[in-house]
Order: C-alpha cells, then structure tokens, then sequence
C-alpha cells in the first residue's frame, strides 16, 4: 500500500482535503497520512472544518503559526523534513497557494518523494502576491500537477512545464459544493432568524488579503463603500482576525459596524447558506469567487486581478478597484443582469476520483496516465437545488 502524505493547513485546504480524502479511504492501494501544519489553528479557523466536512482528525498537527511569511514557512519547513524522514511517504500531496502548500513541496522534493499539486497553474500574474509565488514555485517543483482548468494548463505550458506530467481534473472545489449544498441548508435558517436576514436581500462581504488589508488607503476605501452599500441592502461580513485588528488600529471597526453586521469566522457550511442566499457576493478570495458562481451568486472582487479569469469573461464576477469604481453602483449592474448558470467552466464534480485514479497510475507506472477528462456538460442547477452525492 502506497503512503501519500497530504499537508494542509488553512480553510480552502481543509476544505479541498475533504473531497479527496473521502474519496481516497474507500480505496485500498493508498494510505492517507494527513498533516495539519497549524497555520489556521483557533477553532473556527480549523478545528470546526475538520469536525463537520468529516476529514479525519490529522495525524500530525505541527503547531506552526503566526510571524513573517519567511519565518512561518522556515519552521513549516524544518518541522515537515523531519516528519517526512521518518514517515517515508510515497508521495507529498499539496494544495493551493499558501505558505503550507510551498513548505510541503520544497520538504519534499529535497528529499526526493514526488510532489501532487492540486489546482496546479493558476496565476495572478502579481508577483506581489504571496500567493503567487507559493504556487509558481509549487509547481516547478512537483512531479504531478492537477489542473482546474484549460487556461491552468496553458499556463503550465508556457512556463515551460509541458514536458512534466500534468492533467485537466476539473475543480475539487466542485466536488465540495455538490456534496455539502443540502448539508448547509439547515444553517441557514439559524443565520437568518439570528441576523434577519432574508432571502436574496443581502450583501455577503470576506476580505482578508494583505494587499487590502495592510493596506492604509485601500481598506479605509472599501470600509466606506461597504458603508454606502448598506444604505440601500444589508452587509453581512465575517470578519477575518487580521482584518479585525487592522480595522482597529485604523479606527475603521466601531465607526463600521453602525452599517455593517460583521460575524466571527464562520464554520464552512455556515458560509456556504450564506452564499447561497445572499443576493451579491464582495469578496478578495479566491476561493469564494468560484464558490459564488457555484451557488449562482453574481460576485464583485476587491482585486485588480484574478486567478479565475473565466467568471470574469462570463459575466459572474467583476474586478473592483476601489479607488476608482463605485461598489454601490456596480452591485446595482450586477443585480440587474441575468446569468447563464449553466455554463460548465469546472469539470463535472468528480474531480477527486480524477485524481484519485492519477496516483494510482503514477504508482504503477510512474507516470500516470496524462489523459485529460472529457468534462462534458453539467448543470448549475444540480447544485442549487441541493442535491447530494456521496
């Protein structure tokens, strides 16, 4: 039995391993070894994850957080080469574009154990993004690169990784939407009696990116137009601790929340009735951009770029610049449109068996099969209406 060693350590990760690690217990030729490096540790930041998407508890939680990016990465670093020395995994599995997803590939591929990256060959284009060089330097060290996308793959062949093995899966993301949309239903009818909300009726806000919230003239900027937004449609925001604290020292939060009904993190299915209810969705997330479409929910993006390019071609999201746009106004554009739901843009749900059957081709052949899916056609509906898969 093959050991695959998976590293996850913030809440897109942990939402991501649930699909795939479900996927992998029911298969007897692979071993999941998961590792929490700590880097999203108070309880609704992980703990909550891991209890209600029903990810086993990790075999390792490493306790790393806090400090710089380099410092942070450094002890990820020293802590995983010693684990992986004495696990001897087959074969490091990594997601995303965090601090975690960088220190697990460079643990690995310096000990020779082959890299999976899942959601291989996104780009920003911004190399001031942390999270732009967390995944390009992902992926020049993996073996094995899972792609979302065509134009993920495009851009894996430019960067000269053509020769690497790599295959269109679809993304896992989709795969999570479709399990839990029924799951989170009940959540949602408890948000709404706790916060009055209605249906469709309000504004859904995350911000939480370092280039928004660090800084000194952009999160002033976005705090009044969310401020303005409320005169006309209620702002929900949960509020993210690095957010919470640069709003105080800015002065932002008490003066914010005579407009705005900002939550604690909430637990991801918690997040999920949000956004499927919400009638507009503000966000800096990556993660939430596709969730929104997932959900049939249009979104504004506080970026001046976007690894999703595709929902911005399409129409279900727009990029905001908050100097220059007014959020008020577009909210009102993007309510006034009608949206074509059933575009398929991300595979057709199952991309955890996709990669699933990638590794077990790897480790038979050590290559895998390179054959891209056919993605074929799906329905937005599928989804909204709540249907479940297991």
């Amino acid at each position: 039995m093959k050991r695959v060693m998976t590293i996850v350590g913030a809440r897109p990760q942990f939402i991501k391993a649930a699909a795939l690690s479900r996927v992998l217990r029911h298969d007897d030729t692979i071993k999941e070894v998961l590792v929490h490096t700590g880097q999203h540790h108070d309880v609704n930041m992980s703990a909550t994850f891991f209890e209600e998407l029903d990810i086993p508890e990790p075999a390792w939680n490493l306790g790393v957080h806090g400090g710089r990016h380099g410092d942070m990465t450094a002890r990820m670093i020293s802590a995983l080469e010693e684990l992986m020395l004495n696990d001897k995994p087959d074969l490091v599995l990594v997601y995303g574009d965090t601090n975690s997803t960088l220190a697990g590939a460079l643990s690995a591929v310096k000990l020779h154990i082959p890299v999976a990256h899942v959601e291989a060959g996104l780009r920003s284009f911004n190399r001031r993004m942390p999270e732009e060089i967390n995944r390009v330097l992902t992926d020049h060290a993996s073996d094995i690169l899972f792609a979302p996308t065509e134009a993920a793959v495009n851009n894996l062949k430019r960067e000269g990784l053509h020769g690497r093995h790599h295959v269109l899966v679809g993304d896992i993301m989709f795969d999570v939407a479709r399990y839990y949309a029924k799951r989170a239903e009940s959540h949602f009818e408890q948000l709404a009696k706790e916060l009055e909300l209605h249906l469709g009726k309000f504004a859904l806000v995350t911000i939480h990116r370092a280039e928004n919230t660090d800084d000194d003239t952009r999160l002033p900027a976005i705090v009044r137009q969310l401020m303005e937004l409320s005169g006309f449609m209620p702002v929900i925001c949960p509020l993210h601790p690095r957010t919470r604290h640069r709003m105080q020292l800015l002065g932002l939060l008490e003066m914010a929340k005579r407009h705005i009904q900002f939550l604690e993190p909430v637990s991801y299915l918690q997040m999920v009735a949000l956004e499927r209810h919400a009638a507009l969705i503000i966000t800096d997330s990556g993660g939430v951009q596709k969730e929104a479409y997932f959900h049939q929910t249009p979104c504004l993006t506080l970026r001046e770029e976007t690894e999703w390019l595709e929902l911005v071609e399409h129409g279900f999201n727009r990029l905001v610049d908050v100097h220059e746009d007014s959020l008020p106004e577009l909210a009102q554009q993007m309510l006034g449109r009608e949206y074509d739901w059933d575009i398929p843009l991300y595979g057709d749900g199952h991309t955890a068996e996709l990669i699933r059957d990638e590794l077990v081709a790897f480790f038979v052949s050590g290559t895998g099969t390179g054959t891209p899916p056919e993605t074929g056609h799906f329905s937005r509906n599928m989804i909204h209406s709540g249907e479940k898969e297991a």
